[in-house]
């Protein structure tokens, strides 16, 4: 599996007045992400994590070190088409992103800039609504749309550029649980039919579960980079942080505090239950 994005001394300061020292938001990462996975990237308001994914796609560029999309450094203006052609931005509201009255319209507004024909423009509009479970609102007003509806046609519009990756900047942050899950179930189904990278970035810890991978990030640095089971269990450093921790690994952990053997990597529901139960039956039958 080679790799999608690689970032190198990452750093990036926020331009500030005159003769003022800069601010960096993000201090020297190092970061590779591979083609095919899915990255779920972690952290507080101000970690730096909203920051990071933007320069990914050379929305911001570096003020020191070097971000590469598939080897193409986003600093050379001339790789700049190819580079978001690569990786698709989908941000946290949706109005934002919708450009047009009507659905089939909104996802072809890209292709259409691209310069894609007529002909292939309704193939990947229709092949992009199929792949978000939206193809049934195709002559719809977008406002008319659920919150995470809306944020599923803006996935289309991206999806319909065709991009190797895709990039959700807290896409999911203003939508309800419900639109939450739509909006999750879409990228975990183009990630594993169509071979999409996925880099969620999100401060909602249960949207990590079933990720390949999980980085944290904290005063502009990544600081953990492992499994979702090799994060969470490292739940008193989490909290120092000021997060939180997957409620499964939270109720372990209270568990064990209060004494009762229970593993804390049992990350999913089903896991916890099994752990639980075989706890307190252990405890049954000692007594």
């Amino acid at each position: 599996m080679s790799e999608m994005i690689q970032t190198e001394n990452l750093r990036f300061s926020y331009p500030v007045e005159e003769g003022a020292a800069p601010v960096y938001a993000l201090q020297g990462v190092d970061l590779a992400i591979k083609k095919g996975s899915f990255v779920v990237v972690l952290g507080h308001n101000g970690s730096g994590k909203s920051t990071l994914a933007k320069t990914f796609n050379a929305v911001l560029l570096p003020t020191e070190g070097v971000v590469y999309v598939e080897g193409l450094d986003t600093r050379d203006e001339n790789q700049l088409l190819s580079i978001r052609q690569r990786v698709g931005m989908v941000f946290q509201n949706p109005d934002n992103q919708i450009v047009a009255n009507v659905v089939e319209e909104d996802v072809a507004f890209a292709p259409e800039n691209l310069g894609v024909p007529t002909e292939e423009i309704r193939q990947r509009v229709d092949n992009a609504l199929k792949a978000v479970g939206m193809e049934e609102f195709v002559t719809h007003a977008p406002h008319l749309l659920s919150g995470g509806q809306k944020q599923r046609i803006a996935i289309a519009g991206v999806v319909a550029m065709e991009p190797e990756c895709i990039v959700l900047d807290e896409a999911t942050a203003m939508l309800d649980p419900i639109g939450r899950r739509e909006v999750l179930s879409t990228v975990h189904r183009l990630n594993q039919e169509k071979g999409v990278t996925v880099v969620l970035i999100t401060h909602h810890m249960n949207e990590a579960e079933d990720a390949d991978r999980v980085i944290v990030m904290s005063d502009g640095r990544a600081v953990m980079d492992g499994t979702p089971k090799e994060v969470f269990t490292q739940v008193a450093s989490l909290r120092s942080m000021g997060l939180t921790v997957p409620d499964t690994i939270d109720l372990l952990d209270r568990l064990q505090k209060d004494g009762v053997e229970v593993p804390l990597d049992a990350l999913s529901v089903e896991e916890c239950a099994d752990a639980i139960a075989g706890a307190f039956d252990k405890i049954s039958q000692e007594g």
